[in-house]
């Protein structure tokens, strides 16, 4: 564990003064606190990386950006493994839904952990858990042991893990960056994130062939360790403790049950939520993005069919790739919308040219003119996804940002299947170009409807 004295040089005397819900503590970096002069030129249309002069959050998102590429190659070698074993891609979809329900489940109650427990402890409980069974993906391949069920059980235990990590990883931007950062500090971190999406499995594709699979296991593994060593030189992050900041004892028992992390927290977490209208609205506004407008399912029938010209394999992956692309050079032209201080609006507006993007694509039927509009509708995700993080850790106290961010993992998690199951239902009904237009009016139709019945939302400032 870290001395105190090291934690102070990290964060700074009285980090912890501060009244939960008041925006992010503002740690120690090797730069100045303060915004500093206005930035000129260029230099204000580029990605914004105010947040990384804090040492905490530059050490949290360096390993953000090196365990994304290698969570990437485990995804890309599980479902790689399990088709060489079975030669069905319906037991890939299996593993998929074996995935599932650990993450959803281990997401709610992780997020109630997170609200509970040291962050920094948690982090580093999953974190090394989560290397082990890096380790165990490798140990099994390497040995040539032919189970599909051994990769499903190890396959839910990673995601389980994932599910209580993620929430704790989350919830802690808003502790070691100022509030008003927490735009740029999403920025950056969905970037990474993005990168690691299109670089992964590219990297996964050239390296199986010269190292072999269970070498991908391995990497992942390593890398891992770092994201390790990067959590322990975090600042330790305790639960703010709302009634002595208030000058009052809590109390013996009170304490005991702060500490709980059972159902009834995970229902207070829903409950909240419904209570408060704009951290409603910004789960609403994903949920109608991601269901209505993620036409993902289609993209192989419109490769064989409407894009066959291009050649299927090619369209495929372009497809597939178009929406990160423009999701990656979204976050590199961050500085261009991340200071915007209008959150809600900034959301609406986002899933609104969302879903007249994916219209757009409905519409063409060109194969460059098609990714050019996912490409867009990337660039709006981004947008989206930075401002409704930044509303989850800005509007929710910091007792209930682990539950917040639990809830965030399995809308994420679960709106991209429904939309699975809704579009290709959808296209082969009325066809997938009717199919994929329809839902992305209905995103934009929806959309404007929730922002005018809920006013606070797009009025909604940092």
């Amino acid at each position: 564990m870290e001395t105190a004295r090291n934690t102070e040089e990290e964060t700074g005397p009285a980090q912890e003064s501060r009244p939960a819900g008041a925006g992010g503590d503002q740690p120690s970096g090797d730069g100045p606190s303060g915004d500093g002069p206005a930035q000129r030129g260029w230099r204000r249309w580029v990605m914004d990386v105010r947040p990384l002069r804090h040492r905490p959050f530059r050490r949290l998102w360096a390993s953000t950006s090196i365990t994304t590429i290698g969570s990437q190659l485990t995804a890309v070698a599980v479902p790689k493994q399990i088709y060489d074993l079975t030669g069905s891609s319906a037991w890939v979809g299996y593993a998929s839904f074996a995935g599932l329900l650990p993450l959803v489940v281990f997401a709610l109650w992780g997020g109630a952990i997170a609200d509970r427990v040291d962050r920094r402890t948690l982090m580093l409980v999953t974190g090394v858990g989560i290397a082990v069974i890096s380790v165990l993906f490798w140990a099994q391949s390497a040995a040539g042991i032919h189970s599909v069920p051994l990769l499903m059980v190890l396959l839910a235990a990673q995601q389980g893990l994932f599910g209580i990590n993620f929430p704790a990883r989350s919830a802690s931007i808003a502790r070691l960056v100022p509030a008003e950062e927490l735009p740029a500090a999403g920025a950056l971190q969905s970037t990474v994130a993005q990168t690691g999406m299109v670089l992964g499995p590219l990297l996964a594709g050239a390296l199986i062939p010269l190292i072999g699979l269970s070498t991908l296991y391995l990497i992942d593994a390593v890398a891992l360790c770092f994201t390790l060593w990067a959590v322990w030189r975090l600042p330790a992050l305790p639960p703010l403790d709302t009634g002595k900041e208030a000058g009052k004892d809590t109390g013996k028992d009170e304490g005991r049950g702060r500490r709980r992390a059972g159902g009834r927290e995970v229902a207070d977490g829903f409950r909240y939520i419904v209570a408060q209208r704009v951290l409603l609205l910004s789960f609403l506004a994903d949920i109608v993005a991601m269901v209505f407008g993620m036409p993902r399912a289609l993209f192989p029938q419109l490769a064989s069919s409407t894009y066959a010209p291009w050649g299927e394999g090619f369209a495929l992956g372009l497809l597939f790739a178009a929406i990160p692309i423009g999701a990656v050079a979204g976050g590199l032209l961050s500085g261009t919308f991340s200071r915007a201080r209008h959150h809600g609006l900034m959301v609406s507006a986002a899933v609104v040219v969302w879903g007249l993007a994916i219209t757009g694509f409905g519409l063409s039927g060109g194969l460059w003119w098609a990714a050019a509009f996912l490409a867009v509708a990337g660039v709006a995700d981004m947008v989206s996804m930075v401002f409704r993080g930044a509303i989850l850790q800005s509007a929710a106290t910091d007792d209930m940002r682990g539950r917040m961010q639990g809830v965030f993992t399995v809308v994420v998690a679960g709106g991209p299947r429904l939309a699975d199951l809704l579009h290709g239902t959808g296209g082969s009904l009325f066809g997938p170009r009717a199919a994929v237009t329809a839902g992305g009016l209905l995103v934009v139709v929806i959309m404007l409807a929730l922002t005018a019945a809920v006013p606070s939302f797009r009025r909604y400032t940092a």
